[in-house]
């Protein structure tokens, strides 16, 4: 408890609230059973029979996928990052598939909070940035 309330003092003074998932705001995090495939520009980045599936509040569900499942080779670390209440600061990275890229398409969060905590590490990507995400 401690420290929870430690890290939630530390994300106020840096103007950053923390907040937990409640009724009026539900995250689960499963384990997803099928298989999860990213593509862009006419390549596989992503692959993984080991996905979770978040599913936070009334938003579409997002597919978190083991980086050890990634192209590495196309995926180039960004400047942006961003914050969310619920499940802390992400990280992002740009796509780059010969010759095309794609802008911070992915993101990871590298500590989420407890609440989340399943989901650190593994990366989510932007279905509007990449060709396709397919889940079955």
């Amino acid at each position: 408890m401690a420290h929870t309330q430690a890290s939630t003092e530390t994300a106020k003074r840096r103007g950053k609230a923390r907040l937990e998932p409640n009724d009026k705001h539900p995250i689960t995090v499963e384990e997803f059973p099928g298989r999860v495939r990213v593509a862009f520009n006419g390549h596989l980045v992503a692959n993984t029979a080991n996905a979770v599936r978040l599913q936070e509040a009334d938003y579409p569900p997002v597919y978190y996928i083991p980086r050890h499942d990634c192209d590495w080779r196309l995926f180039t670390p960004s400047d942006h990052i961003s914050h969310c209440p619920y499940k802390g600061e992400a990280s992002y990275f740009h796509l780059d598939v010969d010759g095309q890229r794609a802008r911070d398409a992915v993101w990871s969060y590298e500590e989420p909070h407890p609440a989340v905590s399943r989901i650190g590490g593994f990366v989510a990507f932007y279905p509007d940035r990449v060709e396709r995400i397919e889940a079955d």
